[in-house]
């Protein structure tokens, strides 16, 4: 049986009634008459799928550069708090690389 809400999407409407015929739950009752936009979540709901489609980063280690962002944003905070704009610049410029290449690696 399906898993996910990609592999769901993917079915066809008589593939989702199919698998909405052995689930026994009041959000899919009346699925016979349900066409694929109210059926998908029905079953959603009913198997306790997440709807989201959630990206996935490929190819990086994305916490470690999420931590590292972490340290570059305490240290923008005390470049804030000292004024000293050449380093607030360079942090600034860090983060935004990295952002870069999360969004980058993103399927």
């Amino acid at each position: 049986m399906a898993a996910t809400y990609r592999e769901l999407k993917e079915k066809t409407v008589a593939e989702l009634r199919e698998i909405a015929k052995g689930v026994q739950h009041p959000a899919v009752q009346g699925y016979s008459q349900m066409n694929k936009e109210r059926l998908l979540p029905a079953l959603c709901r009913a198997m306790n799928i997440d709807m989201a489609e959630h990206h996935v980063a490929q190819g990086i280690d994305k916490p470690a550069i999420k931590s590292k962002m972490r340290e570059l944003k305490k240290q923008r905070d005390q470049a804030l708090e000292e004024h000293d704009s050449d380093t607030l610049k360079s942090v600034r410029r860090q983060l935004h690389a990295l952002n870069r290449e999360i969004r980058s690696h993103l399927a």
